[in-house]
């Protein structure tokens, strides 16, 4: 673990991720000790550190319970009780504090051995660990946060000292200036301030800036300068060769000073500084937006030694990239003899680079690509002691070029407690500080605020222009007009770049350097909700597969576990181009035509030993198989449209994706009003079931149930889709004469599909149970298990599986049934079938509450209901209900029990053929509550 105190409070584990603390007191608590982390901390100084001098009654009390909340986060391990006081069991170098002052101490150490460069690395890691004020969780703790804060201090100046001595006065004025405002009566930062204005060419101003000190120390303490400020002042005023040569300074041309906190990059810094420390080229990729320029920037500013920054996107001409990097070199041209030929620039560049150390920045390369690519690959073969920095929407191309992607910032997931530990909701909070001053995130507007981060997937320059609106809007209306993001976030830096002042200029910006093929793909692409694979993208686009490599290597696509997906902003904008093309109706019907040829192979599949595979494949695609019925309901052909629905019914039954999927069927249904497609009776029926199924039904789709029938042949034939032969029962019961067929059916049966003969024998179970049958039933399910088996498909033997365990149930063998139930649960799990899971839940739920194990009984109530609420299955969250409700009358809880039948019965979708016994079951409970039960 690690613990942060300089700043709030904060824990991370091994992998990073933060720890909840819970309240103030432990957060305080927890800083106490971490700041005498491996030693015991007397009691008596922990409650004067925690409450003051005037602690409350009982304090002892309240300090074991703030021990107690401790230990329940960080593990009873961790924090250790003493009869002496408590101890934190953490390594020192565990806490920030620590790392902090080891850190400075040995900066110190080197700078006293003559190794600046050595102490300026040293400090500056270790003042990187400060976040705010030290201890800002413990309030009575202010002596040991004076000595953190006097610790950092000098700190400051040891590292301004290192880095003085490495010859970088003109970057350390400006720090110096405010440090000698915050701080006027320390001498030490004014007489550094001397030295770095004097090693700046700025004498002058040295000599006033003693001066000022002077005044400062007279006027507030009566003495004159001390020691070194004097020896500081003679030297600027003998121009004395120790202090360096005036202007003698590292040359950083280009650095500008940011005006803004660099937020939520410092693990890419950190990689930036480390390639660069082995690579001579690296270059920052990723798309409009992103903040490379941004990260460059701050990279080349950490960087020692001589550092040039070169603007590339004014340039429109690739001949002009030498020339613009001679310009910012500040290489002007010479005087030529009239018979001696001008000197060609990259020449130039080459002789004036050749033996000098400096890191080249080239910002903005995709519109120059391959200009930027030869001037650097001269210059890097021609300048060994050169290093190359480029940013780009591409890479180079050039051997031993390293490439670093920059991702947009991590944005918080919609459920999370702390927006503020993901690096986009910090940048939108900062940016919008700065525009509103009393804006902060709080649990009131958390959920806004996530919400705009998501739907500006990260992207750091979204974010600002989107913070930046607070200035004449609300958080809520930032966030409601989001779906309008081009004409909303219009208003960026009047100084920044053009294509940088809004966000369609930033993606037109891309857009335009794409060719004609990669513009056409870049449209089309846009009709895949979750990304497309090579091969997709290929048959519905239209256009090979390299063009798709080609719009990943310029950053308009990213690759995803092998899926090639846009951020919203970019997609949102190639969909106008899209419209724009007229290509949006052809394409789209494409894009549901693969998804139908997609469902339609992989559906049998579903039924064999490959389930697995198929299912997580159909998953990867899910989005897309929604979108693309979503859009053939909408716009399409309705005959597309209900061989969609009907084929996918299989794969969202067993993944339980039970309320997405009716609504879709029941929208569809609506536009087919009363018309049933010729041929196309099956899938009618299956789209009318699949509305059925997360039982909202109301009196038209009843209606439509109930004249199911009529649309089939009334006796037994395998249906064209296989799946309707177990969804049709299940929800208006077998055909007339199936349970006299089952009696004299062998021949029929064995001329069936394996999955529908397994299946036969499973519904001939069923029916023997219900009409009475027991030992014939069993029989049935058990040759069905067996087939199912054979085939190796899951699903089935679940089924199978839950008749036997029903049927044990039954008979009173409770064993047996909660058995069968364990087994079943399993095979639900692997499926992912989480609406099997929950009433196979239930299924044990009722065995193991009748086998004396009511708290089980209740785990698996609970957990079913909720999974059931989750996935919008009033079947089995009514199933839940009722068993609750059951265990709750056992044990004598008359108000609970009451109000848990009446709400399942209120859930039960009493429309399904299947509902009857568990309607009984609920009008049984009733009965024993007095209560009259009559139809609803």
């Amino acid at each position: 673990m690690r613990f942060d105190i300089l700043g709030p409070t904060e824990v991370r584990d091994d992998g990073g991720a933060p720890v909840a603390l819970g309240g103030p007191r432990v957060r305080a608590l927890l800083a106490l000790l971490a700041l005498e982390s491996g030693r015991i901390v007397d009691a008596e100084r922990l409650v004067d550190l925690l409450y003051g001098t005037r602690p409350p009654g009982g304090v002892a009390n309240a300090l074991q319970s703030q021990v107690s909340r401790l230990r329940r986060a960080l593990g009873r391990d961790r924090v250790e009780f003493h009869p002496a006081g408590y101890r934190l069991v953490a390594d020192p170098l565990d806490v920030d504090a620590h790392r902090f002052e080891r850190l400075a101490a040995e900066g110190g150490q080197a700078l006293a051995g003559g190794d600046p460069r050595r102490a300026a690395a040293l400090l500056r890691e270790g003042l990187e660990l400060w976040r705010g004020a030290p201890l800002a969780d413990a309030p009575h703790a202010e002596a040991a946060a004076a000595r953190l804060a006097e610790l950092r201090l000098a700190a400051i100046e040891d590292r301004v000292q290192a880095e003085l001595e490495l010859g970088r006065h003109r970057e350390l004025v400006a720090e110096l200036t405010q440090l000698t405002a915050a701080h006027p009566l320390r001498e030490r930062p004014r007489a550094q301030l001397m030295r770095a204005l004097y090693g700046s060419g700025r004498q002058a101003e040295a000599l006033a800036a003693f001066d000022e000190g002077r005044r400062i120390l007279d006027e507030e303490l009566g003495v004159e300068p001390g020691t070194e400020l004097a020896a500081v002042h003679l030297a600027v005023l003998r121009a004395d060769p120790s202090l360096g040569t005036p202007g003698g300074s590292a040359v950083r041309q280009g650095v500008r000073a940011q005006l803004t906190s660099f937020v939520g990059r410092a693990e890419e810094l950190r990689q930036v500084r480390a390639e660069l420390a082995g690579a001579r080229l690296v270059t920052l990729i990723g798309p409009g937006g992103a903040g490379k320029t941004r990260l460059a920037v701050e990279a080349a500013g950490r960087i020692e030694g001589d550092v040039c920054v070169v603007q590339l996107a004014p340039v429109a001409d690739g001949a002009e990239v030498p020339l613009a990097v001679l310009a910012a070199l500040e290489i002007r041209d010479r005087t030529h003899a009239r018979d001696l030929p001008a000197v060609e620039p990259t020449a130039r560049l080459v002789t004036a680079l050749a033996d000098r150390e400096l890191l080249l920045v080239l910002d903005n390369c995709e519109h120059l690509i391959e200009a930027a690519a030869a001037l650097a690959d001269t210059l890097l073969a021609a300048c060994p002691a050169l290093r190359v920095l480029a940013t780009s929407r591409e890479a180079l191309g050039i051997t031993g070029e390293c490439i670093l992607p920059v991702a947009p910032l991590r944005v918080p997931p919609p459920d999370a407690a702390d927006p503020l530990a993901y690096p986009a909701a910090r940048l939108f909070a900062d940016r919008a500080a700065a525009v509103r001053q009393a804006f902060a995130v709080n649990a009131e507007n958390a959920a806004q605020v996530i919400q705009i981060c998501r739907a500006l997937d990260g992207l750091p320059l979204a974010i600002e222009l989107a913070a930046a609106r607070l200035r004449a809007l609300s958080l809520s209306e930032v966030a409601a007009r989001l779906d309008d993001r081009f004409r909303l976030l219009t208003h960026g830096s009047r100084t920044a770049l053009p294509r940088h002042q809004t966000l369609r200029a930033v993606v037109a910006w891309s857009w335009d350097l794409l060719d004609d093929g990669e513009q056409t793909l870049a449209r089309r692409l846009t009709v895949f909700a979750g990304g497309a694979t090579p091969r997709a993208a290929e048959r519905v686009c239209g256009l090979p597969e390299d063009v798709l490599f080609s719009l990943a290597e310029k950053s308009l696509v990213e690759v995803v576990d092998g899926r090639y997906r846009m951020l919203r902003t970019i997609r949102a904008f190639c969909a106008e181009q899209l419209a724009a093309a007229g290509e949006a109706e052809s394409i789209h019907h494409a894009h549901a035509a693969y998804y139908l040829d997609l469902v339609n192979t992989a559906d049998p599949h579903l039924r064999t030993a490959e389930q697995l595979d198929w299912l997580t494949r159909l998953d990867k695609e899910s989005d897309d198989l929604t979108a693309a019925v979503r859009w053939a309901i909408e716009s399409g052909p309705s005959e597309l449209a209900l061989r969609l629905v009907a084929l996918s019914a299989c794969y969202w039954w067993m993944r339980g994706h039970r309320a997405v999927s009716a609504h879709l069927a029941t929208d569809l249904l609506a536009r087919l009003g009363d018309r049933v497609p010729s041929e196309l009776n099956e899938e009618y029926v299956m789209c009318v079931l699949v509305a059925v199924w997360s039982g909202d039904v109301g009196e038209e789709l009843a209606a439509r149930l109930n004249r199911l029938r009529g649309l089939l042949p009334d006796q037994y034939m395998p249906p064209r889709l296989e799946f309707l032969s177990i969804l049709l029962p299940m929800f208006t019961g077998p055909p007339s004469g199936y349970d006299l067929m089952s009696e004299d059916s062998d021949a029929i049966i064995e001329q069936l599909p394996p999955w529908s003969r397994a299946l036969t024998h499973c519904g001939s179970g069923f029916v023997l149970q219900i009409a009475g049958r027991p030992e014939e039933a069993r029989a049935a399910f058990e040759r069905s298990l067996a087939a199912f088996r054979r085939l190796g498909e899951r699903w089935g033997t679940m089924l199978a599986l839950s008749g036997l365990g029903d049927l044990a149930f039954d008979q009173g063998d409770y064993a047996s049934s909660s058995a069968m139930a364990d087994e079943a649960l399993k095979l639900s799990r692997e499926l992912g079938a989480m609406a099997d899971v929950a009433e196979n839940l239930c299924r044990r739920a009722d065995a193991v509450a009748r086998t004396g194990d009511p708290a089980g009984a209740l785990e698996d109530y609970r957990l079913a209901a909720r999974l059931s609420r989750r996935i919008g299955s009033r079947d089995t969250l009514a199933r839940a209900h009722c068993g609750l409700g059951e265990l709750a009358l056992a044990q004598g809880d008359v108000g609970a029990a009451r109000r848990l039948l009446e709400q399942a019965r209120a859930e039960c979708p009493d429309q399904w053929y299947s509902a009857g016994d568990l309607t009984d079951r609920i009008a049984a409970g009733l009965t024993r509550l007095g209560e009259p039960v009559s139809e609803r």
